[in-house]
C-alpha cells in the first residue's frame, strides 16, 4: 500500500493558478506566508491521521521539489522523523502525473504483486482505519473482481474543517470522489497509478465500491485552495463536545493542538 503526498511540489501544470516559468511557480509556492499556512495544516490534520493508522503496513510518499529551501526541508523531515511509514522524496521539475507516477512506481520497485494506492493533500486528513478498511474491502473483493485491470474504492462522507487560532470549525458532507477518502488497486506490473487518473472521473474508468457510511476525511478550507471555485460548502460551525471527541478518535485530530499551533508566532528577536 502507497500513499502520495504533494508537498508544494513546483510541477510544470497541475495547478488552477497558472505561471510562466518554473522560478515564478517556485516563488509563489515558497513564500513564507504560504508556506507557513501549508505546515500548520499539515502538522495539525496530515500528519496525525498518518501516525495514528490502524493498519500500519503501507509507505506515504511526500513528493518536495529539488528547490525547496533547506529551512523548510529541514523542517519537513523533523515533523516526519517519528513517522516510519513516511518517506521523502524529491524530483526537479517535471509534469505533475510524470513526476507522481515516478515517485509510486520507484516505489514498487519490481512490482510484482497488487498495491493499493492512494492520494492525500498536504491540508487534509483521513481516519485512522483508512487503510484497514482498504485491505478489507481488497480481500472481501476477490472473487468478484478477478478479471477487473483495477478496482476503485470510495468514501464519501467527511467533514469540511477550516482551523485557526479559536479552533476547528466544522460542517459534515457527503462529497462526490474527492481526492482524500479513496483508493485504488493495481494489478502488478500496471504501468498506470492512482494518480495518472483524474479523482473525480474515477468511476468512469472502472469499477467502483462505494461506503457511504463512515466518516473517512476531513477536507481543510482556506484561501489557499487550488480548487477554491469548485470547492464550495455550506457554513461552519464550532465543534460540539461530541465531534471534538469523534474528531480525536476517528482522525487523531486535536483541537487544543489546532489552536496551540495557528496561534500567531512570537517575531524573531521578541
Amino acid at each position: 500500500m502507497i500513499g502520495l503526498c504533494r508537498f508544494s511540489y513546483p510541477a510544470l501544470g497541475g495547478f488552477k493558478r497558472m505561471h510562466e516559468t518554473p522560478e515564478e511557480r517556485e516563488a509563489y509556492l515558497y513564500a513564507p506566508e504560504r508556506m507557513e499556512l501549508r505546515f500548520r495544516h499539515f502538522e495539525c490534520l496530515t500528519l496525525p491521521s498518518i501516525a495514528a493508522q490502524q493498519s500500519p503496513d503501507f509507505t506515504f510518499l511526500i513528493v518536495i521539489g529539488e528547490s525547496l529551501p533547506k529551512t523548510y526541508r529541514d523542517r519537513l523531515h523533523d515533523l516526519t522523523a517519528g513517522v516510519p511509514q513516511i518517506k521523502v522524496v524529491q524530483f526537479p521539475p517535471m509534469k505533475q502525473r510524470l513526476a507522481m507516477q515516478r515517485a509510486i512506481k520507484e516505489e514498487l520497485g519490481e512490482d510484482t504483486t497488487h498495491s493499493i494506492q492512494f492520494r492525500l493533500d498536504d491540508d487534509d486528513a483521513v481516519a485512522v482505519g483508512f487503510t484497514r478498511s482498504l485491505r478489507w474491502f481488497v480481500k472481501h473483493s476477490a472473487t468478484m473482481r478477478k478479471n477487473w485491470r483495477y478496482m476503485a474504492i470510495e468514501y464519501n462522507r467527511g467533514y469540511s474543517v477550516q482551523l485557526s487560532d479559536q479552533g476547528i470549525m466544522a460542517e459534515e458532507v457527503q462529497s462526490p470522489f474527492w481526492a482524500c477518502g479513496l483508493g485504488v488497486l493495481f494489478r502488478p506490473g500496471d504501468p498506470l497509478t492512482v494518480m495518472n487518473f483524474a479523482h473525480h472521473k474515477l468511476h468512469l474508468e472502472m469499477p467502483t465500491f462505494l461506503n457511504p457510511t463512515p466518516r473517512m476525511y476531513l477536507r481543510a478550507k482556506h484561501d489557499d485552495n487550488d480548487s477554491a471555485d469548485r470547492y464550495q460548502t455550506g457554513p461552519l460551525h464550532p465543534l460540539s463536545a461530541e465531534e471534538r471527541s469523534l474528531f480525536q478518535k476517528q482522525f487523531n485530530v486535536d483541537e487544543d493542538r489546532v489552536k496551540a499551533v495557528f496561534s500567531p508566532r512570537p517575531a524573531p528577536g521578541g
